[in-house]
């Protein structure tokens, strides 16, 4: 699998990163993991605006699924060759309804289903393409999902946003790449069931055995460096940030 990283920022978009958005690739499929705040732009930079074959979306913070409402025009008014067929977009339940209120003015309540064939994610084991994906629920204000993409004996795990969780530990539990948020900082930010640090990211890596730890969803107001060295400290396997622009293989 190839692994994209379109947007790596947390919250907001920063100076360097749009917000959360992973390409995932294997077989000529494109999967894309989030599409937030900014996402739609340096999305092009990667594929064609009509070159995704399907899209996950872990919940539904702004910063998670914003430019899903832009890309909703892209698809709906494209001239040349004319309104895309419906596709594949896999969220929590309402996700239709919560793009259609965001946008505010579909020629129909149901316009955005016309470019976008909904289904609601539970936690569940299915195929999307040549992908076999598992997601759980995992620790967040919101319904919210994080997902175990695997594809040709290999594992990808994208925490989506979580506290630490049991869901979690088992999604990842011997991936190849574990792509985990670190939004907060270990002894500043203390609010269960909303975001992990660079600590407990990576106790989930050590516990949950991964390959290669990738973190990602740092806010611009938190220092990255540090809780990459925070992680180090717990989990002696390879780590990393994750970098916009920048593709992994899996």
């Amino acid at each position: 699998m190839k692994l994209t990283v379109v947007g790596c920022s947390g919250s907001f978009p920063s100076v360097d990163s749009a917000c959360s958005s992973y390409l995932v690739e294997a077989d000529g499929f494109r999967l894309l993991l989030d599409m937030g705040n900014g996402a739609l732009g340096e999305l092009q930079r990667h594929c064609g605006l009509y070159d995704l074959d399907a899209i996950f979306l872990s919940h539904l913070h702004a910063d998670h699924c914003i430019d899903m409402c832009g890309y909703f025009v892209a698809r709906y008014y494209r001239h040349d060759g004319g309104r895309c067929a419906p596709m594949p977009v896999y969220g929590p339940e309402g996700t239709e309804h919560r793009l259609t209120t965001a946008y505010a003015d579909t020629p129909s309540a149901s316009s955005m289903s016309e470019v976008f064939d909904f289904h609601t994610v539970k936690p569940a084991t299915f195929d999307i393409g040549p992908f076999t994906v598992r997601t759980e629920r995992v620790a967040h204000p919101v319904e919210a999902y994080g997902i175990r993409v695997e594809h040709g004996g290999r594992t990808l795990t994208y925490s989506g946003d979580t506290g630490v969780c049991v869901q979690l530990d088992e999604l990842a539990a011997g991936a190849d790449l574990f792509l985990c948020e670190a939004a907060f900082t270990a002894g500043k930010e203390e609010i269960p069931d909303l975001h992990l640090n660079g600590r407990e990211a990576g106790g989930v890596a050590r516990r949950a055995g991964v390959g290669r730890l990738l973190l990602t969803h740092i806010p611009p107001w938190t220092d990255p460096d540090v809780n990459l060295q925070d992680a180090r400290e717990v989990f002696r396997g390879p780590a990393e940030l994750a970098v916009a622009g920048r593709t992994y293989t899996v």
